[in-house]
């Protein structure tokens, strides 16, 4: 018997069909990936699990009893439980206040057994290998600890159904293999694990089934290890993807960016040299706090440099704000795009211009219609799937809101374009449509400083690549040098790399 089955569950929102006709199931004991684009539905589908939002058809079984009239207190009293990219957790209360929120109840009044509270918390901890003390404010752990928690809270509440949204998002790489180790101890416990995640490689080496969404359409339930990478992205996007990072040869023209032993005393940054050419990508490398993003907010004028110089178009130049930044032709999109990139609960117009307002305004007045003109034509530019430019840009899909957060910053003409993590988070299809646009942008003379965690990525879109290790340069690979094995070498600090 399934742990949970969904059959024909069909969803719309103000006439957009967001699920058509979705089916799966999940067994006791199984990690079962679900997939898709952004704007698949994949969570849509969650909420209708979760009960937060009621299906327009369809229905949905525990254990073989159906559901009806699904809410989140029913869905939890059920033992479904979902934990997101970011664990909604109470960050002043301690870790075992928290985790008794899960399964504790009773009046206002009652009186608190803190002991049995203390113990209980340490003894759900204790399932999943997690060692911490109970007594912390959740607000002093860091991300993975906090995901931690949040599994131990579902533990607390007889979880049967484990719902996880792109759990390892914000996770460094020597985390992501801890919590593999504790799906896989729910596994073993006969926990029901629903696991989605854009990282393909993280599916085949934690996934038993996989079910694949399209269009909010079911494509395809399948055993993980009976489908190949290529089949798996056919059937996600519709169509083949012979190249996911569609570099192109540019030839590079005039210097644009070029620091000389550049540093900051309050990022950890020193003795930073390097260039950046007209048409050129140049790829940033490193290892978790190696000190990429602290180069990119120097660059920006957010944490100013304190040693060593900048050069624009061989102009030496002090940064001292954005607006600075921004006046000598300095573009930046952030890698947290929900808190930096766009601002969620304005429209589409209003974010691809927030950049540019001055230019837009005169005597303190709006040009409304050029503001629209410009934000449609970002919108077709980047094929922005929107049903409107005056939706909130919340509303939309991490990759859609990705291509929103990066026309704010093309709105402003930028030479220099620094991009943080430009396809973090989002599905193969918006990867490759982003990394044809950084093609493109190349192509008509920008430069463009990409900062990635992902090798592949690095490797693929990137003219040279700089390795960044303890807020230094540990060298500089072009195309042909770079592999990974090399690129690897210079982040632990194992290799000599190339001048800048």
């Amino acid at each position: 018997m399934s742990l949970l089955s969904v059959s024909g569950i069909a969803k719309s929102f103000a006439g957009v069909q967001a699920l058509r006709g979705v089916s799966f199931d999940l067994h006791p004991g199984e990690v079962h990936a679900l997939v898709g684009e952004n704007g698949a539905g994949k969570s849509t589908l969650i909420k209708v699990i979760t009960g937060a939002h009621a299906p327009d058809s369809g229905s949905i079984e525990i254990d073989g009893h159906p559901v009806a009239h699904n809410s989140p207190l029913l869905s939890r009293s059920l033992g479904i439980a979902a934990i997101y990219q970011q664990p909604a957790l109470f960050p002043d209360l301690t870790v075992s206040e928290n985790i008794a929120l899960g399964f504790e109840s009773g009046g206002l009044w009652r009186l608190v057994d803190w002991r049995a509270r203390r113990a209980r918390a340490k003894e759900l901890l204790g399932r999943i290998g997690a060692r911490m003390d109970p007594e912390t404010p959740v607000g002093m752990l860091t991300m993975p600890e906090q995901q931690m928690v949040e599994i131990a809270k579902s533990l607390g509440g007889r979880a049967k159904v484990l719902l996880m949204d792109e759990p390892t998002a914000s996770l460094p790489e020597h985390e992501v293999e801890n919590l593999f180790r504790v799906v896989r101890e729910l596994r073993s416990q006969g926990v029901g694990t629903l696991y989605i995640s854009h990282r393909l490689d993280e599916l085949y080496a934690l996934a038993d089934r996989v079910t694949v969404l399209r269009d909010g359409q079911t494509v395809a339930t399948r055993p993980m290890k009976e489908v190949e990478r290529p089949e798996l992205i056919r059937l996600m996007v519709g169509r083949e993807i012979s190249a996911i990072f569609p570099k192109r040869e540019v030839t590079p023209g005039d210097v644009v960016l070029e620091t000389r032993r550049l540093g900051c005393r309050d990022s950890g940054l020193a003795e930073i040299s390097i260039s950046i050419r007209a048409g050129e990508i140049l790829g940033l490398a490193g290892l978790v706090g190696a000190g990429r993003t602290e180069l990119a907010r120097v660059l920006f004028g957010l944490t100013p440099a304190t040693d060593g110089e900048i050069l624009l178009a061989g102009t030496p130049v002090r940064l001292r704000t954005p607006s600075e930044a921004v006046d000598w032709g300095i573009a930046y999109v952030p890698e947290d795009r929900r808190r930096h990139g766009v601002i969620l609960e304005l429209s589409i117009a209003a974010n691809t211009t927030l950049a540019i307002l001055r230019r837009l305004s005169r005597g303190g007045l709006l040009d409304v219609a050029r503001e629209r003109e410009i934000a449609l034509s970002y919108v077709e530019a980047l094929a922005v799937k929107t049903p409107s430019i005056d939706v909130a840009a919340g509303t939309l899909s991490g990759g859609n809101q990705q291509k929103v957060a990066l026309s704010r910053w093309l709105a402003t003409e930028p030479k220099l374009l620094i991009l943080d993590e430009p396809t973090q988070g989002i599905d193969v299809g918006a990867k490759s449509e982003i990394h044809r646009l950084m093609v493109d942008l190349a192509e008509r003379g920008m430069a463009i400083l990409m900062i990635s965690s992902e090798l592949p990525e690095a490797l693929g879109m990137s003219d040279r690549i700089g390795v960044m290790r303890g807020g230094r340069l540990a060298g500089i690979l072009s195309r042909a040098e770079a592999t990974q094995e090399r690129v690897m070498a210079l982040a632990l600090g194992h290799a000599e790399g190339a001048a800048a």
